[in-house]
């Protein structure tokens, strides 16, 4: 795996297929291979570029405060080290509020925003579902147990714990097989989840946009539907009737094939 200093971070990537630039960003606690059930479709079409944040995976983990913001600077460092003048940026949940702030910050840099599962501002609720991660995580083994018990029941539906038992495991399987990521890292992303507010930039996004969410989705529900297709002028909205948080695992196949309908529509 290629690593590249950043912003003055060491930060891990992996780079896949052929074509034009998409950036995959990682939500919360997870680092490049997040996106794996994407890669295989995407990397027909683009070079993908999913890196580990910092604090994540195999990147440098300094034991400090950042914000979403410094998550997008981090971004914009890492284009500028491997020679991408623009690409399609693309992320879900933490990936996605970062995202959104460096379509905001740099325009020049981004030619299509896939923003799923997002929010443009941490409300009460939000910060409230975060502040019991951090005790759990602080009270378990690992920040991947904590992942498993506390995370997973948000980002899944009850049906398909009942309908598919087997493919939850091997989801929980694969998170507890991923480097570590340090107690103190999960916590400082927290942090910047909790403090997460780009509801005044959302106006400087001209890239188009695709916003989806799950419709049984909690944490980041409809609710910041409308706010956000509002502000960003040009884009557009789909939700996936019978997902919650995490719809690149629990329908991979229509997930799939609605992004890349997107992404594609942009290149050129």
């Amino acid at each position: 795996m290629p690593k590249i200093t950043a912003n003055n971070i060491d930060l891990n990537y992996d780079q896949q297929g052929s074509g034009e630039p998409l950036i995959l960003i990682p939500y919360l606690a997870a680092d490049h291979a997040c996106y794996a059930f994407q890669l295989a479709d995407y990397s027909k079409h683009f070079t993908c570029i999913s890196l580990d944040l910092r604090g994540t995976g195999e990147s440098q983990k300094p034991d400090e405060a950042y914000s979403t913001q410094d998550l997008a600077a981090d971004l914009s460092s890492f284009m500028q080290a491997l020679g991408i003048e623009r690409a399609h940026i693309f992320g879900l949940s933490l990936g996605a509020a970062v995202g959104m702030w460096f379509a905001a910050q740099y325009p020049q840099k981004t030619k299509s925003l896939s923003l799923h599962s997002a929010w443009p501002k941490s409300d009460l609720y939000l910060k409230a579902v975060v502040e019991t991660w951090q005790s759990a995580a602080k009270s378990l083994p690992s920040v991947a147990d904590m992942v498993v018990e506390n995370i997973f029941p948000w980002c899944f539906t009850p049906e398909l714990y009942g309908e598919k038992p087997d493919f939850i495991q091997s989801l929980a399987d694969f998170v507890c097989a991923r480097p570590r990521q340090p107690l103190e890292a999960f916590l400082h992303q927290c942090a910047a989840v909790k403090a997460h507010d780009a509801l005044s930039q959302l106006g400087k996004i001209i890239a188009p946009t695709q916003i989806t969410f799950g419709k049984y989705d909690m944490v980041t529900s409809t609710r910041f539907a409308e706010p956000l297709k509002q502000a960003i002028a040009s884009s557009q909205l789909t939700v996936f009737d019978h997902c919650a948080h995490a719809p690149i695992y629990e329908d991979v196949a229509t997930f799939n094939e609605v992004t890349r309908s997107f992404l594609q529509g942009q290149c050129g």
